[in-house]
């Protein structure tokens, strides 16, 4: 299988778009939400990928075909603490999960960026906190904090939930 990361461009706005309203409607079963009163999804800082500077988006493909997207920033998920860059939303459709495409995305991600990062996950999404234990102790060989439930984390998710917070510089690893 071909895996590639290509940078979103502006006119493919509207497939990023269709790809973060399909990664917000998934259900989950750690929110209370059943989804019946829902307004129409509207990611709020999509514009800013377009626009601002160190803000990037990339979809990742499978074979030319939309496997997910990697979006990341300049904006520290712990305001206290100094980053060059965070994850800020990162997403692999169900039908490229568990064959390894999160994974290469990921250390594509860092291997391009390198510098002192911030990446924050739900706890109680029991998909995602396996993966990323995994993902940055081994690309990290260990070398990597995290603060559970972190206090200092700059927003909560849904019920008030205090995110966990990764902490890891990658600009010596090889």
């Amino acid at each position: 299988m071909k895996l590639e990361l290509v940078h979103v461009k502006q006119n493919d706005k509207l497939i990023l778009k269709n790809l973060l309203e399909l990664y917000d409607s998934e259900p989950n079963d750690y929110e209370d939400d059943d989804g019946s009163e829902q307004e129409p999804y509207e990611y709020k800082y999509l514009e800013h990928y377009f626009r601002e500077k160190n803000w990037w988006a990339y979809f990742i493909m499978a074979d030319d075909d939309y496997a997910g997207f990697v979006m990341i920033n300049p904006i520290p998920e712990v305001s206290d603490t100094p980053t060059d860059y965070s994850i800020s939303e990162f997403f692999v459709t169900p039908k490229y999960r568990r064959c390894g495409i999160g994974r290469f995305a990921v250390y594509k991600i860092l291997d391009m960026y390198r510098g002192k990062w911030q990446l924050t996950r739900d706890p109680r999404n029991k998909n995602s906190v396996p993966f990323w234990n995994k993902i940055i102790d081994e690309y990290t060989n260990g070398h990597f904090e995290i603060k559970e439930s972190c206090q200092s984390v700059t927003f909560t998710y849904s019920g008030g939930v205090k995110g966990d917070v990764f902490f890891f510089e990658n600009s010596q690893l090889a």
